[in-house]
């Protein structure tokens, strides 16, 4: 069998992160009716030693992942404070006007572009899932239905103008044809515009046994070393970094044009010198991460079992991705974690792909008063804490699986 090939650069890949097996895409929520014609996918995680880039194969084509998407941003508020805070800052930073050109990529429901249109400032989503992008365009955000690439940007640059700021928030992730997305953002950048893009931090990932994020939606894991290498590959350059707490850990990455003569904040040389540490240049900086996954796995079933044995009731909470690869590697399903709540009527009353678990409205804990409640958007436990306060009331614990099983106090 032939090595696959990096997105990237394209050497042959050889250095496997992590396998967690035969996995459904992680937001291919089921129908009842729809479980027999499910499918799976291989799920292998490899490191490119040439330019850094962490990726897993490409499997699945994206109009079958993204065509009709589950997820919509504004049913997380702690997403929707984040996105606020972002335009905010924007808006300020760069100068941003009825006279300016912001363009999202994968825009979603306009969660973001909302408060931009709020400000007075010319906007466009780019978003290739038609039910989410119908959501923001009932909201006010103009957006146009169609995935990102060379293409696309040359028709929106001819149509002009050029945008002043692109934002390509947790998307770059999501791209399995890298080299031409690159290409796009450059051919619709302004010669002095910028570039803003988040991505969850790999450094966090192989830190904090982050396996559970790794989905074939996410094709690619970047520290900034390897988002350096594809944008420099195409006339682009980091030109500053942040450091977010998102996703367990995120970078902000801005970017401009390689000729634009913009100079570089110290905070880039800051953070590859941290991830050079960390080895993520080398394959030995991953070496014994996959022996912790697999520690993750045994811990969460050790503790499911455990709960049923003695007769304590477990249910999840948060139909996330994540936690649908968490639940497939660990092999869990309805007998070991009864059902999952969630806030999204989009994913009430189905059921969470490969493990079957159903998807119930939050109301259902409030009836059934569970001993548990593990969280599975781990990210997020802090607002679901406060969301299910009450919970306590009744005596019910908080827990999370990843890294190790951790109840909150």
């Amino acid at each position: 069998m032939t090595s696959p090939h990096c997105r990237s650069c394209g050497a042959p890949l050889t250095r496997t992160v992590v396998d967690l097996g035969r996995q459904p895409l992680s937001n291919a929520y089921l129908e009842p009716d729809q479980v027999a014609d499910e499918r799976t996918y291989p799920l292998h995680a490899r490191f490119c030693e040439r330019c850094f880039l962490v990726q897993v194969d490409d499997v699945v084509p994206p109009e079958e992942i993204f065509g009709d998407y589950a997820y919509f941003s504004s049913f997380s508020d702690s997403w929707v404070s984040h996105a606020q805070q972002f335009v905010k800052t924007a808006v300020d930073r760069f100068g941003l006007g009825p006279s300016s050109f912001v363009v999202e990529i994968a825009s979603n429901d306009g969660y973001l572009l909302a408060h931009l249109v709020e400000a007075g400032v010319p906007v466009l989503g780019i978003e290739p899932a038609a039910n989410v992008a119908a959501v923001a365009v009932e909201r006010g955000v103009p957006t146009d239905v169609r995935f990102f690439g060379l293409d696309t940007a040359t028709d929106l640059a001819e149509r002009g103008p050029l945008a002043d700021l692109i934002i390509a928030n947790n998307v770059f992730a999501h791209v399995p044809d890298l080299n031409d997305f690159v290409r796009g953002l450059g051919a619709l950048l302004h010669p002095d515009g910028t570039i803003s893009i988040e991505v969850p931090h790999l450094l966090c990932l192989v830190r904090d046994v982050q396996f559970d994020t790794i989905y074939h939606e996410h094709f690619s894991y970047y520290s900034v070393l390897a988002a350096r290498n594809v944008l420099g590959r195409h006339g682009l350059k980091i030109v500053d970094v942040e450091r977010l707490s998102t996703h367990g850990g995120s970078v902000r990455i801005f970017a401009a044009h390689e000729r634009s003569g913009r100079a570089v904040s110290p905070a880039v040389e800051h953070v590859l010198r941290e991830e050079r540490d960390a080895g993520l240049d080398r394959p030995d900086g991953f070496d014994g991460f996959a022996d912790r996954v697999a520690a993750c796995r045994r811990g969460l079933l050790d503790y499911l079992v455990s709960s049923a044995a003695s007769g304590r009731r477990v249910v999840g909470y948060g139909a996330a991705a994540k936690g649908n690869t968490l639940l497939n590697y660990a092999g869990v399903g309805p007998d070991l974690l009864e059902y999952v709540a969630d806030r999204s009527p989009h994913k009430q009353g189905r059921l969470l792909p490969g493990s079957h678990i159903p998807i119930v409205d939050p109301s259902r804990l409030d009836r059934d008063r569970p001993d548990d409640i593990l969280i599975l958007p781990w990210n997020l436990r802090d607002e679901v804490v406060d969301q299910l306060a009450r919970a306590r009331d009744w005596g019910s614990r908080f827990v999370v699986a990843v890294p190790e099983i951790e109840f909150i106090g």
